[in-house]
């Protein structure tokens, strides 16, 4: 089944490279010039992934950008200029997956898309279908849901592979590099930076006091690792 992809840009010229190359793939290739547009096809709608442009004629891709991650789990890549670092991490922090450049390197952008993808479908992890129980943890791989004590936990889902990866290894600490490729999927074309801002939003949600670390930690100079308060953690 073909994957349906938004593109969220007001360069029509753009979009009419991007639908070219992505139809290359067998991906069904959707447009919206604005954010208004961009807000009544996604509610009538289901996509598989969104290609969203930060600069739009009727209003901020950012806030865009937090809007749909607030409502879906949709992959989302954003579209930044070259030097905008700023709005690179604030895209992240925002619920971004991840973001290419402009001018966009059509190879570079297709693989980061597989990549999402891949990620997104849940193929890889060992305990796929089955719940984990961890500490004060209940995760639910087959529906991708976190709780902690009584109380549901909402992750993107970058950030739900990501504290899967971790739980699943406890004690085992991931360099930043390895994160990268095993979540996002591919070796050279991701900025550390992502895996740095995924890693504080993730510790946000779950720590109760992120200045004082129960789980998520760093070992200075390596990598991040989860802790758990626990011996055993119980799989069923």
């Amino acid at each position: 089944m073909s994957t349906r992809v938004i593109v969220i840009n007001r360069d029509k010229l753009l979009f009419k490279g991007l639908k070219y190359s992505l139809e290359q793939d067998n991906y069904i290739v959707e447009s919206a010039f604005t954010v208004k547009e961009s807000k009544d096809k996604i509610k009538k709608k289901d996509y598989g992934l969104v290609i969203l442009d930060l600069v739009l004629p009727d209003g901020n891709g950012l806030n865009l950008c937090q809007t749909i991650r607030e409502n879906s789990q949709v992959p989302i890549i954003v579209l930044t200029e070259k030097q905008d670092d700023v709005n690179k991490i604030l895209a992240l922090e925002y619920g971004a997956d991840d973001y290419i450049t402009k001018p966009i390197n059509i190879l570079i952008l297709k693989a980061k898309i597989k990549a999402i993808l891949r990620r997104a479908n849940m193929k890889n992890f060992h305990f796929e279908n089955q719940i984990v129980k961890i500490d004060d943890f209940i995760i639910n791989t087959l529906g991708r849901r976190l709780t902690k004590g009584d109380a549901s936990i909402t992750l993107t889902g970058k950030e739900f592979d990501l504290f899967y990866l971790l739980v699943s290894n406890p004690g085992k600490v991931f360099t930043r590099e390895e994160l990268l490729e095993t979540i996002w999927g591919y070796e050279y074309f991701g900025d550390l930076r992502t895996v740095d801002v995924h890693i504080r939003r993730l510790r946000e949600k779950i720590e109760e006091d992120p200045n004082n670390l129960q789980y998520i930690h760093t070992k200075w100079g390596v990598g991040y690792y989860f802790k758990s308060k626990k011996a055993n953690a119980a799989v069923e």
